[in-house]
C-alpha cells in the first residue's frame, strides 16, 4: 500500500511540475545557471524555496486538524 501511495505521489509531483512549467515558473529569480563551453549547470534555488514554502503551509494546515 505504501508503494502505491508513493507512486501516486510521484505522479502528482510530475504533473505539478509540468503545470508549473506551462505557467512560466520553471525559471524563477534566484535560480542559478552557469554556462562554461558545452556544459550547463542549472540549480533551481528559487523553485526549491517556493516548493518548500508551499509544502510547509500545506502540511501545517493538514497537521493542525
Amino acid at each position: 500500500m505504501l508503494l502505491v501511495v508513493a507512486g501516486l505521489g510521484a505522479v502528482l509531483l510530475g504533473v505539478a511540475l509540468l503545470v508549473l512549467v506551462r505557467l512560466g515558473l520553471d525559471r524563477l529569480p534566484g535560480d542559478v545557471v552557469l554556462r562554461r563551453g558545452n556544459v550547463v549547470f542549472y540549480a533551481p534555488l528559487g523553485l526549491s524555496v517556493l516548493v518548500s514554502l508551499l509544502l510547509t503551509i500545506l502540511l501545517t494546515l493538514l497537521v493542525r486538524r
